[in-house]
């Protein structure tokens, strides 16, 4: 059987550990001085090298060269018997496992007894967090003082669960995330030894990919290098799945053109392919993110084909970095929403909806003074539902029928009536949950929504029907629903005259706050 590649070029010497030059340096000090401490604490982020160091760490301590600034030597007896995994007085237990109360019983029995090879007894207890709290109660007593022959090292990737008796029982290291020219320099080196052709910008998306974990990075180069074919930029996209598809050119152009027909259809016939709605949302994320890149003067950190960059270059010159964060915080928030329920598009689609949908404008328009209007600008980003509230209103106001219910109170329960709603109807919930705007002219209840697209998805009879019900049930009014679309596009309350400064500041994102008597 082969090798892995992390387990081929796993570190046997400390000066071959790589980015984690502050934890060595310390250990280093403490075994040419002979102070090693009984317990510590290895804490980061995985594939770092937490249990790499465990290993040197037993070694050193039981290495036979009489030259403390030499250990380990990797040529004694107990150093070749740790590189090849025979060593008995290195113990390493999986907490994930063996988390109980009785296994930790079972190790202090255990631990009293004598070394069978070496001077100490080296504990490596791995993913530490996932012990019980009655097992890490058993193990206090033995951390605080532990028979002279042996020396725990705990590792953990979730340093916050582990309960502070322990941690202050411990000498403390924190591994961090490997840089990414180290992880490149390392995958460059594996890649020369095990005769690999592999593309510069290939190794350093691997590296991307890998998120500071040297570990990753190696697995991943040693799944690249099982297709016999050189690691391109090309291959490494396609088998990562960071690869740009069509669609999500297809689906920018339309966001450009402001065509959303051509967005959707682009977004099913992928879905319809079989192609997972976050990875989708994941893409769209990465595009937008190189589009941002390109705009900040970073195009060198982009990862692309040259015909995808020829590409983000024409569109980062086509939208303004205002528009490149907007759609890219709206997709993000796509791949990561569990709104969709049994309609997997649906969050795509709300995206796409969204970032079609031009951005609120942040005016207001004010009738203070008895000589007149008086426009004026206050900063009213809208993330909820706003009630519009009916003032009185003198001049070109027809007479308006007194609500059958006060929006605001409306507003209030608008999300337990969402809550209210089955499983089942979490299509219907998603689309109430993206109401702007809610306000009751007479019998009806407006429900403002940000685009065309998303009034067409909730204006249908059967939701509309559930959504009357919800106000029966909770506030016992029979209601109307219209829906309509709201900010910048010509939907106004009735009260208000269709034409005029007023209806012209509301048309581009305003909101009525006051009106002179």
């Amino acid at each position: 059987m082969t090798q892995a590649l992390y387990r081929k070029y796993r570190p046997k010497q400390w000066d071959t550990v790589i980015g984690q030059d502050h934890v060595i340096q310390t250990l280093t000090n403490s075994i040419k001085a002979d102070r090693v401490g009984h317990a510590y604490l290895f804490a980061g982020p995985r594939g770092t090298g937490k249990t790499t160091v465990a290993r040197l760490l037993a070694k050193a301590v039981n290495c036979l060269n009489e030259d403390p600034t030499k250990r380990p030597c990797n040529e004694c007896d107990h150093c070749k018997a740790v590189n090849e995994n025979r060593f008995m007085d290195m113990i390493e237990i999986d907490a994930a496992s063996n988390n109980g109360v009785d296994d930790v019983r079972d190790l202090r029995e255990k631990i009293n007894f004598s070394p069978s090879q070496g001077k100490y007894k080296v504990y490596v207890i791995d993913e530490v967090h996932m012990l019980s709290g009655g097992a890490f109660n058993a193990l206090l007593k033995t951390l605080e003082e532990p028979p002279p022959h042996a020396i725990f090292v705990l590792a953990t990737t979730e340093i916050h669960k582990i309960p502070a008796t322990v941690l202050s029982r411990c000498q403390r290291h924190e591994f961090r995330r490997v840089p990414i020219d180290e992880i490149v320099a390392n995958l460059k080196t594996i890649a020369a030894s095990e005769n690999i052709q592999a593309d510069e910008e290939a190794l350093t998306l691997i590296a991307r990919q890998s998120a500071g974990g040297m570990r990753d990075a190696q697995s991943l180069l040693d799944q690249l290098s099982s297709t016999g074919t050189k690691i391109t930029l090309a291959l490494t996209q396609q088998v990562l799945g960071t690869a740009t598809s069509q669609t999500v050119l297809d689906v920018i152009n339309s966001i450009l053109d402001h065509h959303p027909a051509h967005g959707l259809e682009a977004i099913h016939h992928a879905l319809d392919s079989g192609a997972d709605p976050r990875s989708l949302a994941r893409q769209l994320v990465e595009y937008t993110r190189g589009l941002m890149l390109i705009q900040m003067g970073n195009a060198e950190q982009v990862e692309a084909t040259r015909e995808v960059k020829t590409q983000m270059e024409a569109h980062a010159k086509s939208f303004t970095s205002t528009d490149v964060l907007r759609m890219m915080k709206i997709f993000n928030n796509a791949a990561t929403d569990l709104r969709g329920g049994w309609q997997p598009s649906l969050s795509l689609e709300l995206a796409l909806a969204e970032a079609l949908d031009a951005p609120a404008e942040v005016a207001q328009v004010a009738v203070s003074s008895p000589q007149g209007a008086a426009p004026r600008t206050k900063p009213q980003p809208v993330s909820a539902p706003v009630a519009v509230s009916k003032p009185e209103v003198k001049s070109d106001a027809p007479v308006v029928e007194s609500p059958a219910i006060n929006s605001n109170d409306i507003l209030k329960a608008w999300k337990p009536l969402i809550n209210a709603l089955p499983k089942a109807q979490a299509n219907l919930g998603a689309l109430m949950n993206s109401v702007k705007m809610i306000d009751v002219q007479g019998k009806t209840l407006i429900l403002g929504m940000a685009s065309d697209v998303l009034v067409e998805k909730l204006n249908k009879p059967d939701q509309i029907e559930t959504i009357q019900r919800l106000i029966k049930d909770h506030f016992h009014v029979d209601v109307a629903v219209r829906c309509v679309v709201t900010n910048a596009k010509g939907k106004l309350p009735t009260h208000v005259s269709q034409d005029g400064m007023v209806a012209a500041a509301i048309q581009h994102g305003g909101e009525i706050v006051d009106m002179d008597e």
